[in-house]
């Protein structure tokens, strides 16, 4: 992180303008080449990404209760719940302001009961009828989400809905200046609530204790708008990883891991660390460690601009070589990478399971976690991350707390 948080007129900050720009500048760019008379965008990441504004968290899992719509001509509309829209009016004035509307998404997942149909026809047809007045209803409709209300209602107004995810996704790979610092910045605040962890953990707290603790940590940390997760496993949920938290007590000498996925103005860390609690880790412990540190470094060091995911995906050993798995579906996220932006889960997805056969190219200004983890059945495991920016000629890692060893607290 190279700057303050807070804007200002002495320096150059983060430009939040020129990041709006970008991100819709590459937005249109991938809905005119993909031939599409609009984008949809339903899910919250895609929503901020074309219009530049936020929802609530409770909003996050209800596709349809605030959406964005980018017509190919350049023109974006954002549609919000209720009179909430008189926020978004007074808020975003980037904008304009006839184009803020409220939205018709009552009709998700069914929630208006025996209205449902009613409702998804009022929602189809107001989008057709924003496509017919920029003349381009010929074309397909790309969303990011789809029901079978949705479906239905498409098909009857006459308007051909298709899947608009791969353009987004593409859009969204390749990072601007701008969004490198926010995912720096991001990676400064996580790196402090591991740093928090070891001021917490002892014998006797609860996974649910930390995983409380940590989060009221976040949010007290200005521009930390969003906290996706806090996995805290110890002990035999440490292997295999229970990938949540129970009430379940941390015993002296349990290892612990930690996930801190949480997102700084949007855009999102996800970073495992290991702790072992009150004693150092057993010799047994450290090399089942240093054998998922060599699996992590061995991958994270061939990242450069130019290679593929399946460079990245063959560094790793395989499932059955190492757990005796059939197939790599068994072990999907035990050595695992994925793109961090807007979404927990951006470009480029690493893992033996597609990119061995389905390659995807490797570009500077991508910035992605690689993980991996081992253990034994029950008894322990160990977890890593590292979040890193793919540079001109190479990587930089920016995740900055201690990997070398598991971390004892004492």
């Amino acid at each position: 992180m190279s700057f303050g948080i807070v804007g200002t007129d002495s320096e150059e900050r983060i430009n939040w303008d020129r990041v709006r720009k970008y991100r819709s500048d590459r937005a249109l760019r991938n809905i005119k080449q993909a031939g599409f008379g609009a984008f949809l965008a339903m899910y919250e990441e895609n929503i901020r990404y074309t219009t530049g504004t936020r929802g609530p968290p409770w909003t996050r899992d209800k596709p349809g209760l605030r959406y964005g719509l980018t017509i190919s001509d350049g023109d974006v509309l954002l549609y919000e719940q209720g009179d909430n829209r008189y926020h978004a009016m007074r808020n975003n004035p980037w904008i304009k302001k006839e184009n803020v509307r409220y939205s018709y998404g009552t009709w998700i997942k069914g929630a208006s009961g025996a209205g449902t149909k009613h409702q998804a026809l009022k929602f189809a047809n107001d989008i057709k009828e924003e496509m017919k007045k920029h003349k381009v209803t010929d074309l397909p409709l790309a969303t990011d989400f789809i029901d079978f209300n949705m479906l239905s209602a498409f098909s009857e107004v006459g308007v051909k809905l298709v899947d608009g995810t791969s353009a987004i996704h593409e859009a969204r790979a390749v990072k601007s200046p701008d969004e490198i610092e926010a995912e720096k910045t991001a990676a400064v605040v996580a790196d402090a609530i591991h740093y928090e962890a070891t001021k917490i953990l002892r014998p006797g707290i609860s996974e649910n204790e930390i995983m409380a603790h940590l989060i009221d940590y976040a949010y007290s940390h200005r521009g930390i708008d969003f906290v996706e997760t806090i996995i805290v496993s110890s002990g035999p949920n440490t292997w295999p990883n229970n990938r949540t938290f129970t009430d379940r007590m941390v015993a002296y000498g349990d290892l612990v891991f930690i996930d801190v996925v949480i997102a700084w103005n949007g855009y999102h860390t996800c970073y495992y660390r290991t702790y072992s609690i009150g004693r150092q880790p057993t010799s047994e412990q450290k090399d089942y460690y240093k054998l998922a540190l060599d699996w992590l470094y061995d991958s994270i060091n061939v990242v450069k601009p130019g290679i593929t995911t399946k460079d990245i995906a063959e560094r790793f050993p395989t499932a059955k070589e190492i757990w005796g798995y059939k197939e790599e579906e068994e072990a999907a996220a035990n050595l695992w990478g994925h793109g961090q932006g807007l979404s927990h889960y951006d470009l480029p997805l690493v893992s033996r399971i597609n990119s061995i056969d389905y390659p995807y190219p490797i570009k500077e200004g991508m910035v992605f976690a690689l993980e991996t983890q081992h253990g034994k059945m029950f008894d322990f495991g160990v977890r890593i991350e590292e979040m890193l920016v793919v540079t001109p000629s190479g990587h930089e890692v920016i995740t900055k707390f201690p990997v070398e060893e598991i971390t004892t607290v004492h």
